[in-house]
């Protein structure tokens, strides 16, 4: 059995995130989408709001579960016995910060990574973006589920 693991902020989950769950879902035996605790980013939305948000966009995946990290993904991966981390490429920026960071994991622990080329038609969305354009009162309900789209202006 395959258990991967596909981390991220997920803050807020997209389209993309949707899409790169979908085709890791059909790749692997079980796939866990773990959200993790990035100093670097500015959250919109708390650790148990983005749990719901996730929880809610795998439903459809029964070999897909919600977990949470706090430290090294590659001990969270050796703890859930998954040898395999999922990640979604948007462009070459994406490759080069992600590639290094693959080397380091396997040199670390062995754990391979997975490259998945984002679809083109979701190339350009980010949860970054989508907050921002949000904030600014743009329509970003083409970037996000309905479920998540429900829940950005409580946030804003």
């Amino acid at each position: 059995m395959v258990k991967a693991v596909f981390p991220g902020t997920f803050d807020p989950p997209t389209v993309g995130h949707l899409d790169i769950v979908t085709r890791a879902a059909a790749a692997f035996d079980e796939l866990i989408v773990a959200t993790g605790v990035n100093q670097s980013k500015n959250r919109l939305f708390g650790p148990q709001e983005r749990i719901e948000m996730l929880t809610e966009l795998v439903e459809p995946f029964p070999n897909v579960r919600i977990g949470t990290f706090d430290g090294l993904l590659v001990d969270y991966c050796r703890a859930e016995g998954a040898g395999v981390i999922v990640k979604g490429l948007r462009s070459a920026a994406d490759y080069d910060y992600e590639l290094q960071m693959a080397q380091l994991n396997r040199r670390m622990t062995g754990v391979d990574t997975l490259f998945f080329p984002t679809a083109p038609e979701n190339a350009f969305i980010s949860s970054s973006w989508v907050k921002e354009i949000a904030r600014l009162g743009g329509d970003v309900s083409s970037f996000v589920t309905p479920a998540v789209h429900a829940r950005l202006p409580n946030k804003l």
